[in-house]
């Protein structure tokens, strides 16, 4: 009898062992896995009876993305709208059940829903949940500029390709544009016709953020970067002089300078960027070789993905790539020195990554670390988080930014840019055209800052499957965007 009692008293132990044990791993280990997996049906359903946050534009005022209120068997659930539609699509993303969510919507998710691990916020949210009331999100303040995003958006027209401006002092994402864009009000219950959305290339591809993760061959804009090379090498300055008879020779072959019609002569560095002479930073880039170039773009952010608060998987580096995978060479030998100079080869480069190489350009030389998220609010209106600039580091020094800035205005006064111009406001960029292998189409790009001085805005345009060059199609893109930026007045919304 007394076995018996004594067996029946362990294996009840072992029992409470097991649940206690069993509790605790769900309850304190398991949890933050659970609530990571996107199939997890109940946390899904759970996390839209929150009153999830709203998110704003920069201006404070204009609603990107809200909630409407549905009620399913006595409870209250909330479901996201998003009122200006395709605007802000890629940077906000969405929040749906059937899809789960992207963008700032999936990165900030734990804002937007209470579930952060802020002191204020957790408090607020334990007395919700103690008085049965609805739990509350935090509100979402981003950078981006409504008028320079519509602005961006009509400038592109029905063409695929980005637009992306920041602030240089201070790396606020201005404007975040990737065409052709998409209605997130549409991905919960219509999707097929986002996924019928068409454009003027052969991948449309909507819901790509071309901005962060499209790839381009950068053309001449590299050659900002291949210029900062020279300069701070110490062996070329703007007045250094170079011959160039229409070509470069590479291991025994020509590599023409884009437009073959005739060659430049005896032209000096500031020059050869003025009229974007290929030859010139062709034989710059078999003097310096391709390992400098390419750990001087690195100073600028290439090789890491865009430091942003958007998901990671929305983001790729810029670099070279070999097997659609960036790769940096050990060996001298293994990346052709002259064709990377002036942005060819095997390289790749998003827009964002191009708007920060002139963006520390524009802040002489200084590289700030780009946010979307300005500040994050409490239903209460108290400031849970703001966003201060901070240094990525330096890229290049006052002297060569200086320097880069003369030879890039250059472009813009009487150069292969003069279709930026703005009246009265001295604009620096530098055009890019870069062959797709397809005869006659190229990507046309545009990098540029203005004032030129005292610079407001940095901005990076890229169009996919042109035929013309960045001077012709992608500077008068980037002129119209400034334009609304810099002059609102003359630009009504």
């Amino acid at each position: 009898m007394n076995k018996a009692i004594t067996r029946l008293a362990v294996f009840g132990v072992a029992l409470m062992t097991a649940l206690i044990v069993g509790t605790t791993y769900w309850q304190t280990w398991a949890a933050p896995g659970l609530a990571d997996r996107r199939d997890n049906a109940i946390q899904r359903v759970a996390q839209f009876t929150i009153k999830r946050g709203t998110i704003y534009a920069g201006d404070g005022k204009t609603v990107i993305a809200a909630n409407v209120t549905r009620r399913v068997q006595g409870k209250t659930f909330y479901f996201r709208r998003y009122p200006q539609r395709g605007v802000f699509a890629h940077a906000v993303g969405y929040s749906t059940q059937a899809r789960s969510r992207a963008g700032l919507e999936r990165s900030q998710n734990d804002y937007l829903t209470a579930s952060n691990a802020n002191l204020n916020t957790l408090v607020d949210k334990t007395f919700d949940q103690l008085r049965g009331a609805t739990i509350e999100g935090n509100d979402l303040v981003t950078t981006l500029n409504p008028r320079g995003q519509r602005a961006a958006l009509e400038a592109l027209g029905g063409r695929c390709g980005s637009i992306v401006v920041l602030e240089p002092a201070t790396g606020r994402v201005l404007v975040m544009a990737s065409s052709p864009t998409y209605d997130p009000n549409l991905v919960e219950g219509e999707f097929e016709r986002i996924a019928r959305i068409g454009a003027d290339c052969s991948r449309p591809s909507a819901l790509l953020n071309r901005a962060t993760d499209g790839l381009y061959a950068p053309g001449s804009t590299f050659k900002v970067v291949t210029g900062a090379a020279a300069l701070e090498s110490g062996r070329i300055r703007l007045e250094t002089t170079f011959s160039d008879p229409g070509y470069c020779e590479e291991y025994g072959r020509r590599v023409n300078n884009y437009d073959t019609t005739r060659p430049f002569g005896t032209v000096n560095f500031l020059q050869a960027m003025q009229y974007s002479v290929n030859s010139v930073f062709c034989n710059i880039g078999k003097r310096l070789g391709g390992l400098s170039i390419l750990a001087r773009a690195r100073r600028f952010g290439f090789y890491s993905e865009p430091p942003l608060e958007t998901p990671t998987g929305e983001r790729s580096p810029s670099g070279l790539y070999r097997n659609g995978e960036p790769f940096f060479p050990k060996d001298p030998n293994a990346v052709d020195p002259g064709r990377l100079a002036f942005g060819q080869e095997r390289l790749l480069v998003t827009p964002f990554q191009l708007a920060m190489v002139v963006a520390a350009v524009a802040n002489r030389g200084e590289l700030m670390r780009p946010f979307l998220v300005s500040r994050i609010v409490a239903p209460d209106g108290d400031t849970v988080t703001r966003t201060k600039p901070d240094r990525l580091g330096r890229a290049i020094s006052e002297e060569t930014a200086a320097d880069l800035t003369e030879a890039m205005k250059a472009v813009v006064a009487d150069g292969t840019g003069t279709r930026a111009q703005l009246p009265g406001i001295a604009v620096a960029g530098k055009t890019g055209t870069a062959e797709t292998g397809r005869a006659g189409v190229n990507t046309a790009a545009f990098i540029a800052f203005a004032p030129a001085e005292q610079p407001r805005i940095a901005i990076a345009v890229v169009l996919e499957e042109q035929r013309g060059t960045g001077g012709q199609l992608a500077a008068p893109v980037a002129q119209a965007v400034m334009q609304a930026l810099l002059h609102p007045s003359s630009n009504p919304a």
